[in-house]
């Protein structure tokens, strides 16, 4: 949130310290012109906070304490999870085939994990990656427990996902897009670790009163897919295709490197 007021403050005090200047030149004839040389400095300054301004703070709200993700990590373990994100459903819908190196974005517990290391197999690799490091822990110890030998784990930022460059077939982003703070900058490092023939797979919410309980994806989802679609497309990614994953809650979308 730091961002967002940063963005406001710097157009006020600008105004504030051109409005002395000028009052105290104008008396030597040099009001306009260091009026204009201060704001060509300053107004570029102001543009680059709202460019880089958070844009998740309602989806991540919950995410900024140890209490707060310890509920949410109740929800992302919940045994009934199975029946409502249809993993094995998933797996085979985004054609992820053995030997391939796959990477989970933002994997909290590491619910996915497991079906990713048994359909990658013993030649390939599972890279798990988040940028809280309690979800970390409690990821390493789903894969310790299930005893996942094809899985490592890396700590990314939240502009960042520090995936090893060109070395990746496929990035999942399971119910995380929404929580990208930075969009564009993690669309860049996802492009960066893909091959070059290497794909993302999104499976979002809809930003539907139906998608999730009390209508709550109304606020906490930032886009609809369409503009999901067109975001992800301005940052150098092609649609390959969209489906509906689960019936008017969540839909998945396949993309390659424009």
């Amino acid at each position: 949130m730091k961002n967002h007021s940063l963005t406001v403050v710097a157009p006020i005090r600008a105004a504030r310290v051109s409005k002395r200047f000028c009052v105290g030149a104008e008396s030597h004839g040099r009001g306009k012109s260091l009026t204009v040389k201060l704001l060509a400095m300053v107004l570029p300054l102001a543009l680059a906070g709202a460019l880089t301004a958070q844009v998740a703070g309602q989806a991540n709200s919950g995410y900024k304490t140890p209490q707060g993700r310890q509920s949410v990590a109740a929800g992302l373990g919940s045994p009934e999870r199975d029946a409502t994100e249809k993993p094995g459903v998933l797996i085979r819908e985004m054609m992820l085939q053995p030997g391939m190196t796959v990477a989970d974005i933002g994997t909290g517990i590491g619910y996915m994990l497991p079906f990713l290391s048994r359909r990658v197999g013993t030649s390939g690799h599972v890279i798990g990656e988040d940028i809280f490091d309690d979800f970390l822990a409690a990821a390493k110890q789903r894969a310790a427990n299930q005893k996942l030998q094809n899985v490592s784990f890396i700590k990314g930022t939240d502009t960042d996902c520090n995936l090893p460059e060109g070395n990746v077939d496929m990035v999942l982003a399971l119910d995380v897009y929404h929580h990208f703070d930075y969009p564009e900058k993690m669309l860049a490092t996802i492009h960066k670790a893909l091959k070059t023939d290497g794909r993302l797979v999104v499976v979002e919410y809809y930003k539907r009163e139906s998608a999730m309980p009390n209508g709550r994806a109304l606020t906490h989802i930032r886009l609809d897919m369409p503009d999901v679609i067109k975001e992800i497309e301005a940052n150098h990614f092609h649609l390959i295709e969209e489906k509906e994953h689960i019936k008017d809650v969540q839909y998945m979308l396949i993309l390659e490197k424009s």
